[in-house]
């Protein structure tokens, strides 16, 4: 007999229900006959056999690591206590510790157990293969199964569906018949587990011919069966089939049971009827997680995502505890809409079940910060966990590249390889998009290089990407090479393709890679068709917007918010605002983007309109966007709106808009000065915060610009380097415009330097601005330097720029050659264009070819001549001896001409001495702008150059009685960094003595050389 601590009564009650505490084995004592080994031995199996059902009916997705833990403590527990009283190898005992091992996922310690088994009876092998099988060891389960064989113990039904449960996994259908043998040869075949499992295998297998045939050959099918049908027909794509199933169930009374709820459910929702899944859910008595699931799932899958939030928060009110999958649900319906607030509550509730470490959670939470552009608090749950996998670096990486930053996602790519991880398919996407979104194409073509050597270049969402980074850089010729080597193009590579073409306004091939798509089967999407619409905009293509339209209404897609804000945005560009309106009408969902298009259209054409919709908009509860804000700010231009322009800014303050945000900055700066306030301009740049941005500062430069600031945006600039800001293409177009006027050579020479240092030199727009700058301060040697060294002269200002520069320079031979070059190369002149031919021909007496050229311009080219263009044709005919056709061409003109008409012709009569004709032009121009000297100056000149003092005295006193002054003329030189302006007559320049002095000594010494002609006109002094 053994020795033990403490009487049996301690040891033994028949309500016991924990052994850590009704129980002290090591204290007992005394000794035990045969009728107390077999009350220990009773007490112990039902213990094992208590703690084997309490994990048995806990459903699996209630199980934490901490439980199972606790659980598998508890069975060495009781292993323990029946090796010291040695009943561990034998009997129902032996079998119930196995299974307890078994089920706790102690693989270990049940192998062990298993194997100091007496007998090996097929209780035990079946505890063994379910824990295979719970482990998802399948093929373990397989080599088990063998061994039971070899063993001589013959399998029973349960061992049976184990094992064909796991050939279904495999998907290996030639085992699953070798074991359907087996069972027939056992005599098994009518046994329910081993039917549901028959049919679940061939099911899954593939084979629902044969699993049907077993089916049908049931006389009365279990729910096992029944649910096992059901599954099998959706899990090949046949929905319908399997709800006729369970159509055919519920007839005969069955009432089924979770799981074929769970899958009929899952049936519903992959057919998108979500009101059906919804009805049978509210069948369920007691939905488990994996209902809920199943209908949070499949409403954020179908895009009905506040529906999913609506389960998930019924769910948490019925007590069922979330799962990473619940949570990965939620989350991504959270994502859709941006939805913080609700993000945030998820977040906690994952944090206090202890999910927030699940890499599959962290993941989601990442997504979901990264839609509500929060990639802070997105970086914050990426360092929390402790365990990372590719998946959650490549949400990373999505991230950061969705929200535009690709440094970032340039940092995070190499911190992923430094830690061993190699990229797939997604991460390359994603370093992609960060290149395309910094315009890095050297980086895209070394990162395609890579791609080859790992052979990533025929997967489909690289070849996509390949295609939108070089559409997005600009390398079209690259992108389309790209394209067309892609095999299997889907809608993502032809929208790419598209949308770049669109972006680099080559509307053309854009069209005729639409009609492509269509013609190769492709169903264009909502992104090649808002591209598209987008190109028709551009073009001002009415017509084809109108057959885009016809095309999103046969698809379904007009009332779809992506595809009716674009239709609203292109109708706004086309001027065809009624129709804007209606489509904005008939869209079910007003959203924020299409709100915006229809103010943008209404801004340009009725404001009060505009004003209207901003307060509807606000009524509606949308928010307003910076952009809604813009728009409005875009139309208060001029000091009769700029209380309006006041208030928009007080409004864009309060909501606290304008802290880092550079559009709402430019709007602001653009209206302020485009209201000649420049004064409020320059106080609101001096608000916003340093380090500022080189959009923010090309602003104020360009405002300064623009307003005849020239000395003031100089000093903005320099100030802008001296706060080490880069320049881009804009600031040095409006900076060298500044320099242009002030005629300061040495500054464009500078900033001509700048733009060679950090590689401007190549771009188009910049160079074209250094050829104008350069021909405006008379430097035509430079000018045609720059032009010639051009490496693309795709845009018609670059010959715009050589043209007109040549023109006012008095080149008009080069300007024509400049002309002629430009046809060849297939460039399509503009207004401009022509303006700068014409004036060419004006100042080389072509009048011949000046007449050809307005008659190309406008029969062939179909360009409407302005006023300008108007004056140059009569300066033309005027200053080449044509007064009497300039005349006739005045008259002939549809529109009552202006003062630069007549002056222009003024002018040629004075070069021709013709005082009738000047008398009578002089007359219509005093009438037009009786407060302008100007003309009495100019008639005045004329009388004077033909000897006729009288009315030259009588238009001085006209002059006198109006109180009429000529403006002085004015003059400046740069020395230092300093302009120095003069004035006629102007006695205020701090070294004004020093120079009369100078000009002194020069005039008497230009008087004793006879180099002062005689004037042959009368120049006005300032009486």
């Amino acid at each position: 007999m053994r020795h033990i601590r403490a009487p049996f009564t301690a040891l033994y009650r028949p309500d016991s229900l924990s052994i850590h505490h009704q129980f002290n084995f090591s204290t007992i004592q005394g000794q035990l006959n045969q009728s107390s080994e077999h009350k220990i031995h009773s007490h112990l199996l039902k213990l094992c056999l208590l703690q084997c059902q309490r994990i048995k009916t806990r459903h699996p997705f209630d199980e934490t690591p901490q439980r199972l833990a606790q659980a598998s403590r508890t069975s060495k527990t009781i292993h323990a206590q029946t090796l010291i009283f040695g009943f561990g190898s034998k009997g129902q005992l032996g079998n119930a510790i196995v299974d307890l091992y078994s089920k706790c996922g102690n693989a270990e310690f049940s192998l062990k157990a298993f194997n100091q088994l007496e007998k090996q009876d097929i209780l035990a092998w079946n505890s063994v293969l379910s824990m295979y099988s719970r482990q998802g060891a399948v093929k373990q389960v397989i080599r088990c199964f063998g061994s039971l064989q070899n063993c001589g113990v013959p399998p029973n039904q349960f061992t049976y569906a184990i094992v064909l449960s796991s050939c279904a996994r495999l998907v290996d259908i030639d085992l699953g018949k070798q074991v359907h043998c087996g069972v027939i040869k056992m005599g098994f075949e009518f046994y329910s587990f081993c039917e549901g499992s028959l049919i679940d295998m061939y099911s899954k297998c593939g084979s629902l011919v044969d699993s049907r045939k077993i089916f049908d050959a049931v006389e009365y099918p279990d729910t096992v069966s029944w649910t096992a049908m059901i599954a099998g027909y959706v899990q090949v794509g046949l929905p319908e089939e399997a709800l006729k199933v369970f159509e055919d169930m519920q007839k005969l009374d069955l009432f089924p049971d979770q799981v074929a709820f769970v899958t009929v459910i899952t049936a519903c929702v992959g057919l998108g009827r979500l009101d059906d899944a919804c009805d049978l859910f509210a069948q369920m008595p007691n939905p488990n997680v994996v209902a809920w699931n199943v209908m949070i799932s499949g409403h954020a899958k179908r895009g009905c995502n506040i529906e999913a939030i609506i389960f998930f928060q019924n769910m948490w009110r019925t007590g069922v505890k979330s799962t990473r999958s619940t949570l990965g649900s939620v989350l991504s319906a959270i994502a859709s809409l941006a939805a913080l607030n609700y993000g945030l509550l998820v977040h906690a509730q994952a944090i206090k079940q202890g999910l927030n470490s699940n890499v599959f959670v962290g993941s989601s939470l990442i997504s979901m910060y990264a839609k509500c552009e929060k990639m802070e608090a997105a970086k914050k749950v990426f360092d929390a966990l402790d365990e990372r996998n590719l998946v959650l670096w490549n949400t990373m990486l999505g991230g950061y590249a969705q929200n535009g930053y690709g440094s970032q996602v340039m940092k995070v790519f190499t911190e992923m390889r430094s830690c061993g991880f190699q990229p797939d398919e997604f991460s390359y996407t994603s370093i992609l998009s960060a290149c395309a979104c910094l315009e890095c194409l050297q980086m895209g073509r070394q990162l395609h290089s890579f791609i080859i050597k790992h052979n990533f270049e025929c997967n489909l969402f690289v070849e996509n990407a390949l295609v939108y980074m070089y559409a997005k850089c600009g390398a079209l010729e690259e992108a389309r090479k790209q394209f067309e080597s892609i095999r299997n193009k889907d809608n993502v590579s032809w929208n790419a393709i598209i949308v770049g073409y669109v972006q680099e306004e080559n509307e053309d091939e854009a069209f005729i890679m639409f009609r492509r798509m269509n013609l190769d089967g492709i169903t264009p999407d909502e992104v090649s068709l808002a591209s598209i619409l987008s190109a028709c905009s551009n073009l001002l293509a009415l017509k084809q917007g109108e057959q885009v339209h016809c095309f999103l209404v046969k698809s379904g897609l007009q009332k779809s918010l992506y595809a009716g804000s674009s239709l609203i945005d292109m109708y706004v560009k086309c001027g065809s605002i009624e129709a804007a309106r209606n489509v904005f009408s008939c869209m079910p969902n007003q959203s924020v983007v299409s709100m915006n298009a229809l103010i943008a259209g209404y801004v340009q054409h009725d404001f009060d309109e505009a004003i209207d919709l901003f307060h509807e908009m606000q009524n509606g509860g949308l928010n307003p966007s910076e952009i809604t804000f813009a728009s409005l700010l875009d139309a208060c231009n001029g000091p009769v709106k700029l209380n309006l322009g006041r208030q928009i800014h007080c409004l864009i303050l309060k909501r606290g808009l304008l802290s880092g945000d550079d559009l709402l900055g430019v709007s602001l700066l653009v209206m302020y000065m485009n209201s000649q306030r420049k004064t409020d301009a320059d106080i609101l740049f001096s608000e916003f915060q340093y380090p500022k941005s080189t959009i923010l500062w090309t602003a104020i430069i360009s405002g300064h610009t623009q307003n005849g600031c020239s000395e003031e945006a100089l000093q903005f600039y320099r100030e802008m380097r001296r706060n080490n800001a880069i320049p881009d293409q804009a600031t040095f177009a409006s900076v060298l415009k500044a320099c242009s006027t002030l005629a300061s050579l040495a500054d464009g020479r500078v900033i001509h330097s700048l733009i060679f240092h950090i590689g401007f030199d190549s771009d188009e727009l910049t160079c074209s601005a250094l050829v104008d700058m350069y021909a405006k301060c008379g430097e035509i040697k430079s000018s045609v330097q720059v032009f010639e060294e051009m490496g693309s002269k795709t845009d018609v200002i670059s010959w715009n720029s050589m043209i007109v520069g040549f023109a006012k320079n008095g080149y008009a031979e080069n300007a024509l050659q400049i002309f002629n070059e430009m046809k060849q190369t297939q460039i399509r002149p503009d207004d401009v264009t022509f303006l700068g031919v014409l004036t060419a021909c004006s100042h080389a007496g072509r009048v011949s070819e000046g007449r050809e050229i307005f008659d190309i311009m406008v029969n062939t080219y179909k360009i409407a001549p302005r006023v300008d263009h108007y004056a140059c044709m009569i300066d033309l005919l005027g200053r080449w001896g044509f007064l009497k056709e300039a005349e006739e061409f005045i008259d002939k003109l549809k529109f009552e001409p202006d003062a630069m008409i007549w002056a222009t012709l003024l002018g040629a009569c004075r070069i021709h001495g013709d005082d009738i004709k000047a008398r009578r032009v002089a007359e219509k121009l005093i009438e037009l702008e009786p407060e302008n000297s100007s003309s009495y100056v100019l008639l005045s000149n004329i009388y004077a150059a033909s000897g006729n003092w009288d009315e030259v005295n009588s238009v001085r006193r006209t002059m006198r009685e109006k109180g009429l002054r000529k403006f002085p003329g004015c003059s400046w030189i740069v020395v230092g960094q300093k302009t120095n302006l003069f004035v006629a007559g102007d006695k205020f320049h701090p070294s004004s003595g020093e120079i009369h002095a100078v000009l002194k000594d020069l005039i008497s010494l230009m008087k004793k050389d006879g180099s002062i002609a005689e004037t042959d006109s009368l120049l006005l002094d300032g009486d």
